[in-house]
């Protein structure tokens, strides 16, 4: 009878958040391990389904720089990252494609639908989405930045209750031209301005930003951000991640979420509960 009724506090508890989210867009970016752990990826996919049922409007931008760095490998060519960012050469970007736009997006895509929601695979050159130019003045080759989002496409998949899958891929200039690889972090948030999303989730490797004692920090503002960058507390991969959270809360978004991937029903944790289990930048 005590498991019942802790059962009932914890569907108590979520009740004012389920509520609020009602309705709203909520994009993910979907990365790290539960991208590539079965069992993850099965419960990711339960969390975005419990989400769907709620009647909240799930939107996942995908990763998957791993499974990239590995294929490069295979092929004999090298990764190289700047500042966080891969570079993306004219050699390696149809394989970046390749991998993101085809190997990925679609597996995804099929196992959501294989979940009982109706999900659709997408890059930025679908309907015209996305188009990007090279970043920093093409330093980092054809990895990009985005100039345009058209949501009329997402608009019209949400409308009609369908999940749209998004791999950062975007549309470069003229008929022949490789495209553009994006920071997935970035998509997610160009995409959650555009739309005016409720939230913005980032799943990754971490339990969500750590201060220099490695310890969780539950709640983020711009300036302590900025604080910790100054101070060489935040580098590597978790800097676009955060340059994406400011851009978002300076946008409309309400909030913004750095969670661990790796616990199970992440998700739910952290949007549902009162505690949640990750950062919030507000």
């Amino acid at each position: 009878m005590e498991s019942r009724i802790k059962i009932a506090d914890i569907l108590l508890d979520s009740l004012p958040f389920i509520k609020v989210f009602r309705n709203q867009i909520v994009v993910i970016k979907y990365g790290g391990s539960a991208q590539v752990n079965p069992k993850l990826k099965e419960q990711f996919a339960k969390d975005v389904v419990m989400m769907y049922m709620l009647g909240i409007k799930p939107i996942i931008v995908h990763g998957g720089g791993k499974d990239i760095t590995t294929m490069l490998g295979r092929l004999g060519i090298e990764s190289e990252f700047i500042e966080g960012y891969r570079v993306s050469t004219q050699e390696s970007m149809p394989i970046i494609e390749m991998v993101l736009s085809g190997n990925i997006n679609k597996e995804l895509s099929a196992f959501l639908n294989h979940q009982g929601i109706k999900a659709v695979g997408l890059s930025g050159k679908d309907g015209g989405l996305f188009e990007a130019r090279p970043k920093d003045g093409g330093k980092l080759g054809y990895t990009g930045e985005i100039t345009q989002v058209d949501t009329t496409l997402l608009a019209t998949l949400l409308e009609k209750g369908f999940v749209p899958v998004i791999a950062p891929i975007a549309g470069g200039e003229g008929i022949g031209h490789l495209g553009y690889n994006i920071n997935a972090d970035i998509v997610a948030c160009e995409i959650a301005k555009s739309l005016q999303a409720f939230r913005v989730v980032f799943l990754t490797d971490t339990k969500g930003v750590l201060d220099a004692q490695g310890q969780l920090i539950p709640t983020l503002t711009k300036e302590q951000i900025h604080t910790l960058k100054a101070n060489g507390v935040i580098i590597g991969g978790m800097l676009p991640k955060l340059e994406a959270s400011l851009q978002c809360i300076e946008n409309g978004v309400q909030k913004v979420h750095i969670i661990d991937g790796r616990i199970e029903h992440s998700l739910l944790l952290e949007l549902f509960t009162s505690t949640g289990i990750g950062t919030e930048i507000i």
